[in-house]
């Protein structure tokens, strides 16, 4: 059987483009990614055949994290690129071989719009809305003056399998610690929040791609944050967490290493 290679375009002219670069020339040297900031799925996919109430679930995106990433990068001058359209239609936050670029099940759910997909639309989804994404973050990188640092937005669920994630923040590497210890220790100051060191994730290179190829791979110091999801359902307590968050990246810059 022959595979079909016949090109497939994704994204009609008047849909928006796969990324939105937030701030490009801001002084801080601290860049922000949000790798899961939209839901948004190509006109063509139908919604993968999924229901706007699981398109809002935590499957389809990282609710809250795209507002910590625009207020952050307004309180330190940060330049910031969010990724607009859905993990569910390519998960920007997954190695290119990963066979969770594009889950056929998410949490449970089963994503019909993924079944059975065919080499060219696989690789319209890598060319029109991975790519381009990565490209845009590898840019902006490649084009700040040093010293730069580069952080990651994430949110996660409250409960995982029924099991309470105590919590509110997370600060996660994978060999490079620089960043993370140094976030860690200025949030851990703050005693009214639980701040867990590779919790509720660690970043492996199985699951995870944008810091090891864009932060650790460059020698960049860089890290990961999760929020959890619950502290952040109104703009109010983003704006709240991206304070924290820039109090904290304002003492670990004194003593990060670049």
């Amino acid at each position: 059987m022959i595979a079909d290679t016949k090109a497939v375009t994704l994204l009609r002219r008047d849909e928006p483009p796969p990324f939105t670069v937030i701030n490009p020339a801001g002084t801080s040297p601290l860049v922000l990614v949000c790798d899961h900031a939209g839901n948004r799925v190509p006109k063509k996919l139908a919604d993968l055949g999924l229901s706007p109430a699981e398109l809002a679930t935590h499957i389809a995106w990282d609710p809250g994290a795209a507002l910590v990433a625009r207020a952050l990068s307004k309180a330190l001058d940060a330049p910031l690129v969010l990724s607009e359209y859905s993990r569910l239609v390519i998960d920007c936050n997954r190695p290119p071989e990963s066979p969770q670029l594009m889950a056929e099940r998410s949490a449970g759910t089963q994503i019909p719009g993924n079944r059975a997909l065919s080499a060219a639309e696989r690789e319209s989804r890598i060319r029109e809305v991975y790519q381009p994404y990565h490209d845009a973050v590898r840019d902006l990188l490649r084009e700040r003056p040093a010293p730069t640092a580069l952080l990651s937005l994430h949110s996660f669920t409250p409960q995982l399998h029924d099991e309470p994630r105590p919590w509110h923040i997370g600060v996660a590497w994978y060999r490079d610690d620089r960043l993370a210890s140094a976030l860690f220790a200025a949030l851990s100051e703050n005693k009214d929040i639980i701040v867990g060191l590779n919790q509720p994730y660690a970043i492996e290179t199985e699951f995870d791609y944008t810091i090891p190829e864009h932060g650790e791979g460059q020698g960049i110091p860089s890290a990961m944050v999760e929020i959890r999801q619950d502290c952040i359902t109104t703009a109010a307590e983003a704006a709240q967490w991206a304070r924290c968050l820039a109090e904290a990246w304002g003492e670990a810059e004194t003593t990060l290493v670049f």
